[in-house]
């Protein structure tokens, strides 16, 4: 994962170089039989998880594996079994030429660098989400792809789901009639201490620090920002407003047949727990979609009780009933529509206002879908579509898209305000200074490429 320095920018013309030979069609051909090679940049976390849903699939091969620590290194080495190479500086990995498609599951602000470079490359993108740490990055991305022809994939694996598919296409024809709110949540008690606050320490043996912080702002290391726990700064990552936020809004634009929210505001803090996280503990996130839909994002980590009582994390309702979703099925639940009888009035009697209901019952019928994880289904599709170059379920430009609903969250929250949102130029209309935070400068000598 570690880019030298002293070699940084000759890698940028070499990978620019290739990038200019596969735009004009210098890809290899994949016959039905061969098998797509794959290198792996970050192991760690989620990457280990990715990796199990590659190694399911007998025509992928993993032929390159990259982490700046060892020990994942060499946890992965042994789950595939094949002996593959191992680096630590991913631009090495990015030159071997029996790669085919990389997957990226570095931390946030790893991605754009890496995806971008891997479409110089030659490869193919699998990249996890949140896509990027700012929308600027984002959309950065998306013109890497599309300049270099690449095929991308995005790890909101909700859009390889047969029955999210089910569910979104159901909403969509109007199965639960028109969709006023949509609910999601992100549930878990911290208090009382969180993650806590240990002090700065020198890092791991074997670790590179500086390295690992790449872009990011040079400051000493910390056990809390480094590893998993890297989701509580916003230096490296958007909270869980984009972790849990963008598996969210991504089936919400699915299921409402549209990518980008009119509006958005956000209000929270950390109210209770004692640890020296930068992100709030509790928060409430309020974005408007065409039509007049409302939806909602709500972090409680300092209470554990559920949303709801199917105990699920993303809801949709509508004025024919409710469709309750969690991450291993969907639950729909009728309305009971009330006919409501208003009697002819006396004069003595109008003051009473009485109403009498009849004929209470549910328009549409019940429904209970169960389903399975769909990490391994999205990693089949993404193998599928390097063969075929069609594009995937998800896609970089939706990948992006479903990102910056999040993102521009936080900086609502981040400048306590109500921001109007254009899509089609990806800036706000009512606030220019909040215009400021779409992106952020790297540290020097680091930089993002042209493309």
């Amino acid at each position: 994962m570690i880019m030298n320095r002293l070699s940084r920018r000759d890698f940028g013309k070499r990978a620019a170089a290739v990038g200019i030979a596969t735009a004009l069609g210098s890809t290899r051909v994949l016959g039905a039989n061969d098998r797509i090679r794959l290198g792996f940049i970050g192991l760690g976390n989620r990457g280990d998880q990715v990796l199990d849903a590659f190694l399911v699939h007998q025509d992928a091969e993993v032929v390159a594996i990259c982490d700046l620590w060892q020990p994942y290194l060499d946890f992965a080495a042994k789950k595939i079994g094949s002996n593959p190479k191992q680096f630590k500086d991913y631009r090495k990995l990015l030159e071997m030429k029996d790669v085919d498609a990389v997957v990226v599951s570095t931390p946030d602000h790893w991605h754009a660098l890496q995806t971008i470079h891997a479409c110089q490359a030659e490869k193919d993108v699998y990249v996890e989400k949140p896509l990027s740490l700012c929308v600027a990055e984002g959309r950065k991305m998306v013109e890497g792809a599309r300049r270099y022809k690449r095929v991308t994939q995005v790890g909101l694996n909700r859009r390889s789901s047969p029955f999210c598919k089910e569910a979104a296409d159901f909403l969509r024809s109007g199965g639960i009639g028109r969709i006023t709110a949509v609910r999601s949540f992100h549930i878990q008690n911290e208090w009382p201490k969180g993650i806590g606050s240990p002090p700065d320490e020198e890092p791991p043996a074997g670790f590179d620090w500086d390295a690992w912080l790449g872009p990011a702002p040079k400051v000493r290391y910390h056990r809390n920002r480094a590893f998993y726990r890297f989701r509580w700064f916003y230096d490296y990552s958007g909270g869980q407003v984009t972790n849990f936020g963008a598996h969210f809004m991504d089936f919400a634009h699915w299921a409402l047949g549209h990518d980008a929210p009119l509006a958005v505001t956000a209000m929270g803090a950390k109210l209770a727990i004692d640890d020296n996280r930068e992100i709030p503990d509790t928060l409430e996130v309020l974005w408007t979609y065409p039509g007049g839909t409302l939806a909602t994002f709500s972090q409680f980590n300092a209470n554990d009780a559920p949303a709801d009582r199917r105990h699920g994390n993303l809801e949709f309702r509508g004025t024919k009933g409710t469709l309750y979703m969690t991450y291993t099925g969907y639950d729909v639940v009728p309305e009971d529509i009330t006919e409501k009888v208003f009697p002819a009035l006396t004069p003595l009697d109008r003051s009473l206002s009485r109403e009498y209901e009849s004929g209470r019952k549910p328009v549409i019928e019940p429904k209970k879908v169960e389903g399975e994880d769909s990490t391994p289904l999205h990693a089949r599709n993404f193998l599928d579509c390097i063969r075929s170059r069609q594009k995937c379920n998800c896609d970089i430009e939706t990948g992006h898209r479903s990102t910056t609903a999040t993102l521009i969250a936080n900086i609502a929250h981040k400048t306590k305000s109500y921001l109007e949102w254009d899509a089609r130029t990806e800036r706000f209309t009512n606030n220019p200074d909040a215009n400021e935070y779409l992106s952020y400068d790297y540290r020097a000598p680091y930089k993002l490429p042209e493309v």
